[in-house]
């Protein structure tokens, strides 16, 4: 059982939305002031850093250097937030609408959850080409250190990544597996087989994924 002083000491005026999906990034790896902005549209960078502020002072996170560490009392809302997220996908995901189709937000998500480790070298590059979308992105893996562009860095693309951003999405919710989307040709990897092969262990979904209704089973 957790500590309940923790929660106590948060308060219920800071349990919120923003709040959850803030430890929820947390959970999932993300570290640095601008990467929880960049990834949560639309919650403003004041309200950002007074929820870390709040998080601090009750325990649930320390703060070294640049980046933000949950403790163990943090860790411990896991399978909270995640029950929370199951209860969510099974209920109230839906179709996304056109409003929150946002293609740089969904290669932001994406590249936090990708595991090129199969692939060769240091470096891996993969580029996102949207049908119904003009503007491209890369997203480079350095060591291991995935960061996103939106113009080109410059170095050789290991694999091109083809969707329109629906289908995208869909698959990213775990609403349409990859394969179904695939052998349909919503989704395509262009590249030297032995890397385009791999794609489907290196494309890590939503964490929520999982949970998801599927709108196509796989076959």
């Amino acid at each position: 059982m957790g500590d309940s002083r923790h929660v106590s000491k948060l308060g219920t005026a800071a349990i919120t939305r923003w709040s959850l999906l803030i430890l929820r990034d947390l959970l999932i790896g993300t570290t640095r002031f601008n990467d929880l902005a960049r990834g949560l549209p639309g919650l403003s960078r004041s309200l950002l850093a007074k929820r870390l502020r709040q998080f601090e002072r009750a325990g649930l996170i320390d703060k070294v250097g640049s980046e933000y560490l949950l403790t163990a009392a943090g860790r411990e809302l896991e399978p909270i937030l995640f029950g929370l997220g199951e209860w969510g996908a099974r209920w109230t995901f839906g179709e996304p609408q056109p409003e929150e189709l946002d293609a740089g937000l969904l290669v932001w998500w994406m590249h936090s959850r990708l595991d090129t480790s199969t692939f060769p070298g240091k470096r891996h590059v993969l580029c996102v080409r949207f049908t119904d979308d003009f503007r491209r992105y890369w997203i480079v893996v350095e060591s291991g250190v995935p960061s996103v562009c939106d113009a080109d860095p410059g170095y050789p693309v290991d694999v091109t990544i083809s969707s329109d951003l629906e289908s995208l999405y869909q698959v990213w919710l775990g609403r349409i597996p990859l394969s179904h989307a695939m052998r349909t040709g919503r989704v395509e990897f262009t590249g030297p087989t032995a890397l385009t092969r791999r794609m489907p262990a290196v494309l890590r979904l939503s964490p929520v994924a999982g949970y998801a209704d599927p709108v196509v089973r796989a076959s």
